[in-house]
């Protein structure tokens, strides 16, 4: 079964509009952890335009009461405050991704041609301390078995360029390209994660079509869903969604 972790990020991004603490991250938590998510995932960056270090501290907190849910701390390892946080809080998984401090939204998987002696050090040290960590990746097939190389426990695939191709002539070709990158992810012994910018339309279509997906990380459309239907209602309907792919 494919579990959901919520990403909370674009909750906090509205709290930090004004100074009133509305609406609360750690209520959302809650929220979406009673209405069935496996999961929180947030990303704090160095800006703190969202989520900020008392949120995690919060979070961590808060998950204590939900002993089965996931939290999940993604970020560049190589801008503050990721490795700070990881060390303190002990999330279940880190996902390591190259995002630069200035960018809008992440926007590609890593090189490993490049950064795979960078990131050595911090993957093992992060095992080290019983995190599992996954690597943002592009969904490159020829690159799954660098990742596994250099001790990640999972990758998550980068789905932008295939909401991107979602419905139009080029969307068979793209899902053969993730599903081939999970296929070798799995063959190298990684376990398979998704996200950026799949939604309630585009997400069975994937997970039919990428088999033995462990994750789905969702923040953007599941937030706006939740503006028109409430968040509780949203995230059941996330997960009847995934249930169709069982």
């Amino acid at each position: 079964m494919t579990k959901l972790s919520v990403n909370l990020n674009k909750v906090a991004l509205l709290r930090n509009a004004r100074s009133l603490g509305i609406p609360s991250v750690q209520r959302a938590a809650k929220i979406v952890l009673e209405a069935g998510a496996h999961g929180i995932t947030v990303h704090p960056r160095p800006d703190a335009r969202h989520i900020r270090g008392a949120d995690v501290q919060d979070l961590a907190h808060l998950l204590k009461a939900w002993p089965a849910a996931e939290f999940n701390i993604e970020g560049n390892p190589f801008e503050p405050p990721l490795l700070d946080v990881a060390r303190q809080f002990r999330p279940q998984q880190c996902t390591l991704v190259p995002d630069d401090p200035a960018a809008v939204t992440s926007d590609h998987g890593w090189d490993l041609s490049r950064d795979a002696q960078r990131l050595l050090p911090v993957i093992a040290e992060l095992k080290t301390i019983g995190i599992r960590v996954s690597l943002f990746m592009d969904a490159a097939p020829d690159a799954m078995a660098a990742a596994a190389a250099i001790g990640a426990d999972r990758v998550e695939l980068y789905t932008e360029p295939y909401a991107r191709a979602f419905g139009t002539a080029e969307e068979t070709a793209v899902l053969e390209r993730y599903a081939a990158a999970a296929l070798n992810a799995h063959v190298a012994g990684l376990g398979v994660n998704a996200g950026h910018d799949l939604n309630r339309e585009n997400l069975q279509v994937f997970l039919t079509a990428v088999r033995n997906v462990a994750e789905v990380s969702i923040g953007h459309a599941l937030i706006a869903d939740a503006l028109e239907f409430g968040l509780a209602a949203t995230v059941a309907a996330y997960l009847k969604v995934m249930g169709a792919t069982r």
